[in-house]
């Protein structure tokens, strides 16, 4: 039983941003699948099967993950991934009215020269990508291996994110590094954070975006980690729930943030901070932002329930300073801007 009541049908209809989702998802095994994609048809099926997918789940937004190094890498053309996956993205908008933006991650796996020839591909193209971010194995491949590289990337306006999965060896100092040696407005997966609390503190102070997933969890650490997202709405920090990969770790967002209610007890209004939270801290402009929220919020007043009880507030003491390591990076710009200044929300006539 939740502490605090939610609406049924209320996650299923609330309008929601989606920050943490990778469009080159493997439901049978990555190498079979990837190997699959060749033609920019197939990169527009597969983008459209999740935006179709997004708009039956009431997502309003969302910035998507892809990997050009896993094609290009096997011979498919950069403009070939680039283009079907941008060509699903003005479709979604046009036909399911599912705003989207693309987030190039490049892989930790691979050497950071590799990174910075993805990275250089990628900008006669750099209208259609609004950030970058790093995936795959973190062992032994932490951030600062690819600061060169982001470094780039932020000289060429590119927004920046990058992963820190969840339990990793050197989970809190790869944090550390992607505040102070690469300079990001977001962090993935990052629930490690509250194992420090000066980390957590920084994180706080600086408004840096978590996009956690708490199906994948269950596959890569030990359950959902609902107690520590909870722990970290509570503090508060700017954590957001996602889906990842559904295809491969079996829920998409609204199973995620079903899931993660019921196992954190969350209530009603806890479950909507975390959507503000996401249109928040997503790569938008002021107005859209604004838009959304107020969509949000309209929502949130239409279908109202008192929360049962206060948020137990900050888990660590108030008067603790934050800490910035020697040589830190200033943030990138600040995320109530968007790529180019413009706004997302046009006529779909233009799309």
């Amino acid at each position: 039983m939740r502490s605090g009541p939610v609406r049924p049908g209320f996650i299923e209809h609330m309008p929601k941003a989606e920050l943490h989702l990778h469009l080159d998802g493997v439901p049978l095994g990555r190498a079979a699948y990837v190997s699959a994609l060749r033609t920019e048809r197939d990169f527009y099926d597969l983008a459209m099967a999740y935006f179709r997918k997004a708009a039956s789940q009431c997502i309003r937004y969302a910035e998507v993950f892809f990997d050009p190094q896993a094609h290009t890498s096997r011979g498919v053309p950069f403009e070939a991934v680039i283009g079907g996956f941008h060509r699903a993205r003005d479709d979604a908008f046009a036909e399911l009215d599912v705003r989207a933006q693309l987030i190039m991650c490049f892989l930790r796996d691979m050497p950071a020269e590799d990174a910075m020839r993805t990275l250089e591909e990628s900008l006669p193209y750099r209208d259609k990508i609004i950030g970058v971010g790093l995936d795959s194995d973190e062992r032994d491949n932490p951030p600062i291996k690819f600061k060169d590289v982001f470094e780039r990337a932020r000289g060429e306006g590119y927004r920046l994110t990058m992963h820190c999965d969840v339990g990793q060896a050197d989970s809190v100092d790869h944090i550390w590094q992607c505040l102070d040696d690469i300079g990001v407005e977001r962090v993935d997966h990052g629930m490690n954070c509250i194992e420090d609390a000066a980390l957590a503190v920084r994180m706080h102070d600086d408004l840096i975006g978590l996009t956690t997933c708490p199906i994948s969890n269950r596959r890569t650490a030990d359950g959902l980690k609902a107690d520590e997202l909870k722990l970290m709405l509570d503090y508060p920090l700017k954590v957001t729930v996602n889906s990842d990969d559904p295809a491969h770790f079996g829920g998409n967002l609204t199973e995620n943030l079903t899931a993660v209610a019921d196992a954190a007890h969350l209530c009603q209004s806890e479950v909507v901070r975390l959507m503000r939270n996401a249109f928040e801290i997503a790569w938008l402009p002021a107005a859209d932002r604004d838009h959304y929220l107020a969509e949000l919020a309209g929502y949130a007043t239409q279908n109202a329930l008192p929360c049962s009880r206060r948020s137990a507030g900050s888990p660590y003491p108030p008067a603790m300073a934050p800490t910035t390591r020697k040589g830190s990076v200033p943030p990138a710009t600040s995320a109530g801007s968007g790529a180019s200044g413009g706004s997302l929300l046009r006529s779909r006539s233009h799309a």
